[in-house]
């Protein structure tokens, strides 16, 4: 939001309650005073800043002021074995190593940074000599007074040369900024970071380094997905200045204005440029002979000029990251980079891509999703090491309430990629099914604008594919009917399933949930006429779901979650659920449940009988029902606590 949006929602938020605001990590005051009009003078409301720097704590009294100590003793040495010991039960300290430990502590001072940074780095490491060795490395690291960047620095210089160069690469991004796993492992692997070990792919190979460098403390889990993996991470920003500053003497670059783009210029042996907090829209050509990489997230810095200049100067460029730039147009000179191996667009205004992309022999990674892309380039069947195929656009507003995004037509030739792993979105035709059947590598395929008459050999084909994990099956409209009976898929990694349309029979007894429900850990349903109750038809077969979605759906009046059903089902969505008046939740129903989110279910009267039962509930999202759902929430008692969480669309 902007600060006018903000105070407004502010105001509407607070009005006339009682209120406890904190504001983390303030850098400006401007950031409190900008508000500060919007906050209602209640007796009894507080507002907490944290900050680091005197001026910002300066708006309050003296009096208000409260310095944070370092952790005592205890607390110190309980949070290091907390992060040195995560793996023993109780983290309990080996008596052998208490005395280092000790020692290893006091030299943090207390400082929680320090120690949970130390204790990732000494976590796989549990030799008594080795933490011997980095305690002598340690008194010598601080020697002078920062003992924070002096840890960061021992803990950097620890890592192998290749999470080095991975770590350093995530100060290109900007600060607090979510880095997407599934991004940074493509973007790794583009870099050349990462190779394949054994029988792994460089891609499993990235998520293993990305998981080292998060129990090291050099990066934070921000979400996991479904599977309990890493969704997305950030850096601290005192260890991004840290990265930032080894990346600058190591010949990385960052600039983020005119006048460092103009310093950075003078030293042509730079690398890799972030342009992500760019706002000048004064053109600059860059000279730049030996750029490897380019990341512009958002801003103007991929101006048609300043792009133009970076694709004739810059030949050995390997990563074009312009996500969600101004960028509108690609200039064709884009075919003369050979050494190209990722290209961003996701989220920009470009309505082509010019033929002369058919040359990049090297490209691994194409991401064009959310741009006005309608159609591949022909050439781009000729990218034969291409790995992640990544495009779609949203659908206009006609469309979109069914179909808010729609895939791309699939491109003949399209069995020549055979070293394919992901295709996210295409559209289904007569041919797909037998241009799929040369992508055995495929593991997550997204196909939109199915019909009737595609379900037997594209299902069929769907079927037989070893490595599947992740599918989506979208039909051409709501009315479409599709035989799901023919899906019967053999992988065994298939976790993640989304269908869009009508199920043949209007029933769920389908093969794939009676052979495969073991395996689901995601499953997203919509857009579907069923007779019976959904959730008592999954629970029996999908006993590892962790996320259920239902929406736009017509099924039995009463839902009813019986005891034991999905044990380990985290999120569960109900939305547009037209006939239902009646949700049951059956003591030892959802035992893991951490999210319940009841959306715009308008004969829903009641309040979901047994709701109590959910012990494990953080998360309660209840919003456009009956009339009278508010009258008997209210009447019994209830408190509700709203909770906004903003909506994934799949």
């Amino acid at each position: 939001m902007d600060v006018h949006d903000l105070k407004k929602e502010i105001q509407q938020r607070l009005q006339n309650r009682k209120y406890l605001i904190v504001l983390d990590d303030v850098w400006e005051q401007d950031i409190y005073f900008q508000i500060h009009d919007a906050l209602h003078d209640l007796p009894g409301s507080r507002i907490i800043i944290t900050t680091r720097k005197d001026h910002v704590a300066g708006i309050s009294s003296p009096t208000r002021h409260l310095e944070l100590e370092p952790l005592s003793q205890s607390d110190a040495f309980d949070l290091f074995c907390r992060r040195a010991f995560y793996n023993r039960e109780g983290h309990i300290c080996p008596k052998d190593f208490e005395m280092i430990a000790t020692s290893i502590v006091d030299r943090c001072r207390g400082l929680p940074l320090a120690i949970v940074t130390i204790g990732g780095m000494l976590s796989s490491r549990q030799r008594l000599d080795i933490w011997t060795q980095k305690y002598n490395q340690l008194r010598s690291e601080l020697s002078n007074n920062d003992h924070i960047r002096a840890i960061l620095d021992l803990s950097y210089h620890d890592l192998p040369y290749n999470l080095r160069l991975c770590f350093l690469y995530c100060c290109l991004f900007p600060e607090d900024y979510h880095m997407s796993r599934e991004s940074l492992v493509r973007l790794w692997v583009a870099e050349g970071f990462v190779r394949s070990k054994d029988k792994k792919t460089p891609e499993m190979v990235a998520e293993s380094y990305l998981m080292e460098l998060i129990h090291c403390n050099m990066l934070q889990v921000v979400e996991y997905d479904e599977l309990g993996r890493v969704n997305t991470c950030k850096m601290h920003d005192i260890v991004r200045e840290l990265a930032i500053s080894v990346a600058k003497e190591e010949r990385f670059a960052s600039a983020d204005d005119y006048a460092t783009m103009i310093l950075v210029q003078q030293d042509k042996d730079v690398r890799r440029l972030s342009l992500c907090g760019w706002k000048d829209h004064r053109a600059v050509k860059i000279k730049l002979p030996h750029l490897r990489t380019v990341l512009s997230l958002g801003g103007t810095a991929s101006s048609p000029g300043m792009l133009s200049s970076i694709l004739s100067e810059s030949i050995y460029l390997t990563v074009l990251e312009l996500q969600d730039s101004e960028v509108t147009e690609v200039p064709a000179s884009i075919g003369r980079l050979f050494h190209l191996r990722y290209i961003g667009l996701r989220g920009t205004k470009v309505k082509s891509l010019p033929n002369s992309i058919e040359n990049l022999s090297n490209l691994h990674t194409l991401d064009i999703k959310q741009t006005q892309i309608e159609k591949l380039p022909r050439g781009v069947v000729m990218i034969k090491k291409l790995r992640h195929l990544l495009a779609d656009r949203y659908a206009d507003e006609k469309q979109t309430e069914f179909r808010y995004f729609i895939g791309v037509q699939a491109p003949k030739g399209l069995s020549n990629l055979e070293e394919l792993q992901t295709l996210e979105t295409v559209q289904s035709s007569f041919e797909l099914a037998e241009q799929l059947k040369k992508l055995v590598q495929l593991s997550s395929l997204w196909i939109d604008d199915i019909s009737a008459d595609d379900c037997a050999n594209l299902f069929a084909t769907l079927s037989t594919m070893p490595l599947l994990s992740s599918l989506l099956l979208s039909a051409r409209d709501e009315n479409e009917v599709l035989c799901f009976e023919a899906l019967k898929p053999r992988s065994t990694y298939l976790h993640r399933l989304i269908t869009r349309g009508q199920w043949a029979k209007g029933t769920l007894n389908c093969q794939i949930f009676f052979s495969h429900g073991k395996n689901l850990k995601y499953l997203a349903i919509s857009w579907c006429h069923l007779v019976e109750d959904p959730l008592g038809m999954l629970a029996p077969h999908m006993p590892n779901l962790t996320y259920l979605r239902l929406n736009n759906m017509y099924s039995a009046k009463t839902l009813v979650l019986s005891k034991d059903s999905f044990p380990n089902l985290k999120t569960l969505v109900l939305k547009h659920m037209h006939d239902v008046s009646e949700l049951k939740i059956i003591d030892g129903a959802l035992p893991c449940i951490d999210g319940l989110y009841i959306v715009s279910l308008s004969k829903l009267d009641k309040v979901p009988q047994g709701i109590e039962s959910l012990r494990s509930l953080k998360k309660l999202w209840l919003l456009s029902l009956h009339k009278d759902f508010r009258t008997q929430w209210d009447t019994e008692g209830m408190h509700l606590k709203m909770v906004h969480v903003p909506e994934v669309r799949v």
